[in-house]
């Protein structure tokens, strides 16, 4: 009978045991989440998943080396050493002169522009000469104003076409020569158009494509004539850039410059941005706010990979206007790229020939690829970076 008993407990115990382990095990609460419900999966489908998610991951984008064409038949375009293609190239630059005043702002596709100069002109404002390689297309450029002899001496430099609105009386003998051939906004030719939102003369713009026409109606060449040097900065490409590091401690640390005390009407400053090692361009014209220099057509502020000080000496000719010795050697400067500035010479021996810049070594400077602007002052003149 015990035994019994016995056999009977141990029954009823192993289907206590059974009815328990088929209730499920609960999972602990996750406070603001909600249960998820997992399926039961083998092991080889779990490293099936792994492989899965490790193949979907996308992989870092590789640097392209910038010394191959991204495109077939795209060459090096002679003003940033960018990438471009080959028609552009081979078509000579617009340079169009362009106030720099409180009521000659905002700039219209300046941003667009290769390369900038900026010079004083009367009353200690400035005027800018902006190069355009790509200009078929822009419909709105400038505004425009009147020229200077030494804009023209750099711009023969690119063999580029001149753009402006008239001029003193004595650009007369350098616009009458043969080579000369410019787009001058005060004759009855195309080319120009006058806007509504401003009083002249700080409302007359240029049209790319009457450009064209109006060269072709002249009979002017739109590519190069050979008659500026084949190659006229020295430039380095993107995957090898020109660091300065090799200067050691001759380059200085620079990611500020401010040119207020050469230009004290414009007041114009650069602060470098490490990310994309551009120095973006800021200004504090007389009477106006100040702040970044943006263009109004693509809302971008004018940035730079390449900055060059260009000590120059200069004359005043009466009623204002000044006169630069555009020829001329062994005259001093700075330049500065990546973060950092050298001191430089430069030189320039002809009409059409390249200004060349040089370091204290004697060799002429390596450029980075982008843009670059060329600040003119006055022998003398001096300006901070820190």
């Amino acid at each position: 009978m015990k035994k019994l008993k016995l056999w009977l407990v141990l029954a009823m115990s192993l289907v206590c045991l059974t009815a328990c382990s088929s209730q499920p095990v609960q999972s602990p609460i996750i406070l603001e989440e909600e249960p998820l419900e997992e399926p039961s999966v083998s092991t080889e489908s779990i490293q099936d998943n792994l492989d899965d998610t490790t193949a979907s991951e996308p992989e870092e984008e590789e640097e392209r080396d910038d010394r191959i064409p991204p495109e077939e038949g795209m060459v090096r375009s002679k003003l940033t050493n960018e990438w471009v293609d080959a028609d552009v190239a081979s078509k000579r630059p617009i340079a169009v002169m362009t106030p720099n005043e409180k009521r000659a702002v905002p700039h219209y596709n300046l941003s667009k522009a290769s390369v900038i100069y900026e010079a004083l002109v009367e009353g200690n404002m400035t005027r800018m000469m902006a190069l355009y390689e790509d200009w078929e297309d822009l419909d709105k450029i400038g505004n425009v104003r009147s020229l200077r002899t030494y804009y023209a001496y750099w711009s023969f430099e690119w063999d580029a076409f001149l753009v402006h609105f008239g001029g003193p009386y004595y650009i007369n003998d350098l616009l009458a020569q043969s080579t000369t051939q410019n787009f001058n906004g005060n004759t009855s030719e195309s080319g120009f158009f006058r806007s509504t939102d401003r009083k002249a003369p700080h409302n007359a713009y240029a049209i790319g494509e009457d450009l064209v026409k109006r060269a072709e109606k002249n009979n002017y060449s739109l590519t190069y004539r050979g008659l500026a040097d084949e190659n006229h900065f020295q430039f380095t490409n993107k995957s090898e850039p020109n660091t300065l590091e090799q200067y050691s401690t001759s380059a200085r640390n620079a990611t500020h410059i401010d040119l207020s005390e050469c230009y004290p009407t414009t007041n114009p400053y650069f602060d470098y941005n490490e990310e994309d090692g551009l120095y973006y361009r800021s200004q504090h014209l007389s009477g106006a706010e100040d702040g970044p220099h943006i263009d109004a057509v693509t809302g971008e502020q004018l940035a730079f990979k390449n900055v060059i000080i260009q000590n120059i000496y200069m004359e005043d000719l009466g009623d204002g206007y000044k006169v630069m010795k555009c020829h001329d050697s062994g005259k001093s400067g700075w330049y500065f790229t990546e973060g950092k500035g050298i001191r430089i010479t430069w030189e320039k021996t002809s009409d059409y020939g390249a200004t060349r810049y040089y370091d204290m070594n004697g060799d002429e400077i390596v450029l980075n690829t982008g843009k670059t602007m060329i600040c003119v002052i006055e022998d003398g003149d001096t300006f901070s970076y820190r």
